[in-house]
């Protein structure tokens, strides 16, 4: 379908003139078919090349009205309508008409490659077909978006991407309240189910994923490579959340509750001196020859830890009301990894929690995986084992400029330096502005989803890997379960809709079972 003919421009904004009674959405996708070079001209021996159709892919990113007629005769025409009825114009459609502003994304010919020439004056522009997309085809370890997007219409066409690359490479999903940012992590997570590439660990505040209540990943048809933990009476197939107080090291509490430099000091000495029983030696004040510190130092680390980890002293020993334990729990952390490492996705109800709590578990887990790779690195095998992500939900309360402010944590540590090692984090945010801008650039990978505030669509569009500064407008219009993809992986900015995850599960469901039933033969005897 002819949607119009390019009449200005330059090679960043090419002018298309709208052909009357079209429409053109923020979005769109167009293509410009036209000769390649040397069509139907002779070759060296006189003989004709039949080269091609060369097809240029671009995308409207914003739209405005045009007119022949002076801006003060369009008012008076308006007037003369409003006030006195009907009046129309001779030639309307001609006279007036809608422009729409491209941006070139890439080059269709044999293959797809990037851009670098202006197509040709007066050129026809219609819309895209399925036809024209066949560059994008299936990555050895797919990881399923959704649907390519022209505008708000669905192309018929699967999106996947490298799902190793992009998970051990980081991966953002920013977006405002409501715009289907829970929805999205479910169908990425279903899919995942039974990847032997990857292994995810989700800390799930709201207790979301695993589907307790409802339809969630418990429900999926291989559940046996799903591992979920609570603290609140486990459901069949489910495990208790318990960790034994002698896991928690010093370091883990970086980002979770603030210190001081002597409270912090406090904590590694006491750690080195007492080793596992460090945490009962602070409750206890035990002395250490040599070294002192303030009472008052002692005095709030000792109400911190107290506070934070639900424990109290009582009659020289340690009681805990809490996830810790200082007897169950031995093996909880060690178990979550392993499921890890087998490529499962491991859920931590984290529902119960303070968010300093959350922040605790998550880091002590985390650390645990994190040195495990960087072990497995050094031994020489980290490449016969999966990827590893860890998804976080808002994710500025551990990357956030204010939380680094006072030191760094391990998930700093993976953003800057976890790609060396397989480990990447699924961060998720309304409020991508809030993650230094060094951070947000190692997130290879950005998931937009509409954002209505300005200050956050500049973040994201300043930090991502391909040149979104003329798509403000295209993110600022997406509906619910509509997405820009932005990556290192793809070769231009792709718009997706994001499936509804109630009927992506119910369709895979169904799909697995039809496999699964067995064929039944009829036939004809002789009598």
């Amino acid at each position: 379908m002819l949607k119009g003919q390019v009449v200005a421009g330059d090679f960043s904004k090419i002018v298309m003139r709208a052909k009357a009674g079209t429409q053109i959405e923020l979005g769109e996708l167009l293509v410009i078919e036209q000769d390649g070079e040397g069509e139907n001209k002779k070759g060296e021996r006189g003989k004709e090349q039949n080269l091609q159709k060369e097809k240029t892919l671009l995308q409207v990113y914003d739209l405005l009205y045009g007119s022949q007629i002076a801006q003060q005769h369009l008012e008076m025409v308006a007037g003369l309508n409003l006030e006195e009825g009907n009046f129309s114009l001779l030639d309307e459609s001609l006279r007036n008409y809608q422009l729409a502003l491209l941006k070139p994304l890439l080059t269709l010919d044999m293959q797809s490659k990037t851009c670098k020439k202006l197509p040709n004056f007066f050129s026809q522009v219609r819309m895209v077909r399925k036809e024209d997309l066949q560059f994008i085809v299936t990555p050895k370890y797919p990881l399923f978006l959704g649907q390519l997007r022209s505008g708000s219409k669905e192309m018929g066409v699967d999106l996947f991407l490298p799902g190793k690359e992009v998970l051990s490479h980081h991966l953002l999903v920013a977006a405002s309240t409501g715009k289907g940012k829970s929805n999205l992590l479910h169908c990425l997570l279903w899919n995942l189910v039974g990847k032997q590439y990857a292994g995810i660990l989700v800390l799930d505040p709201h207790d979301e994923y695993y589907g307790r209540t409802g339809l969630g990943l418990k429900d999926h048809p291989q559940q046996e490579m799903v591992s979920y933990y609570t603290p609140a009476s486990p459901p069949p197939g489910a495990r208790s959340l318990k960790i034994q107080l002698s896991l928690v090291k010093p370091e883990h509490f970086h980002g979770a509750i603030s210190l001081s430099d002597p409270q912090r000091q406090c904590l590694f000495v006491y750690h080195k001196k007492f080793r596992e029983e460090w945490i009962s030696a602070i409750l206890e004040e035990k002395k250490i020859e040599g070294v002192y510190f303030h009472e008052d130092t002692i005095a709030v680390v000792k109400r911190k830890l107290m506070s934070l980890l639900s424990i109290e002293l009582e009659q020289g020993k340690v009681h805990c009301t809490g996830i810790f334990d200082t007897i169950a729990g031995g093996n909880t952390v060690g178990e979550i990894c392993r499921d890890v490492e087998q490529g499962k996705i491991v859920i931590l109800d984290t529902s119960y929690f303070s968010g300093a709590l959350e922040i605790l578990v998550g880091s002590l887990v985390t650390h645990e995986l994190f040195e495990k790779y960087k072990y497995y690195k050094k031994q020489g095998v980290l490449e016969q084992k999966p990827v590893i992500s860890i998804v976080l939900e808002e994710a500025p309360r551990v990357l956030g400029k204010q939380v680094l402010e006072h030191g760094s944590n391990v998930f700093e540590s993976i953003a800057r330096e976890g790609r060396k090692f397989q480990v990447g984090l699924l961060a998720i945010t309304q409020l991508p502005s809030e993650i230094p801008k060094n951070i947000l650039a190692n997130m290879n990978t950005k998931i937009i989803l509409g954002m209505e505030m300005a200050t956050e669509r500049q973040a994201v569009i300043e930090s991502s890997p391909q040149d979104l500064s003329q798509d403000n407008r295209n993110i600022a219009s997406l509906d619910k379960g509509e997405a820009l993809v932005t990556s290192t992986f793809t070769r231009f900015a792709v718009p997706v809709r994001i499936p509804l995850f109630e009927e992506f599960a119910k369709k895979d469901i169904a799909e697995r079972r039809e496999k699964e039933l067995p064929r039944v033969y009829v036939g004809i005897g002789s009598g």
